[in-house]
């Protein structure tokens, strides 16, 4: 699925997105990424039971605004444990499948905000 014709003035931009792939900037990925307006991370967590807090405590590193977590093609809740370090952050934090996510993300860097989407192919 294509999603915006007029890009955000983001260095990265969730492109399309679909069975197995998510395109930033019109590069297809086949595996995790996690992505923001200005940086990409080309690797991460391949299923959301590989999810440790460790790696949540890794996209605080981003100073985001708020995170996307994209559980691949179900939505699939982490243990609270696991989201501990973003809690306690106090960072707004939305669990949803990575299509959704992906819609989301292209969204909120529409609106200039600083997001970050860990997304799981």
């Amino acid at each position: 699925m294509k999603l915006i014709n007029h890009l955000p003035e983001a260095n990265f931009n969730i492109t399309g997105h679909g069975p197995g792939f998510v395109a930033v900037n019109k590069d297809r990925y086949e595996h995790s990424i996690v992505v923001s307006p200005s940086q990409l991370q080309q690797h991460w967590v391949a299923h959301i039971d590989e999810l440790k807090a460790e790696d949540c405590q890794q996209l605080l590193a981003w100073r985001p605004q708020i995170i996307l977590i994209g559980t691949g093609t179900k939505l699939i809740f982490p243990k609270a444990e696991v989201l501990r370090p973003l809690i306690e952050a106090q960072m707004g934090v939305e669990i949803m499948d990575t299509q959704a996510a992906c819609r989301t993300y292209a969204i909120l860097v529409s609106e200039n905000r600083q997001v970050l989407a860990a997304l799981i192919v």
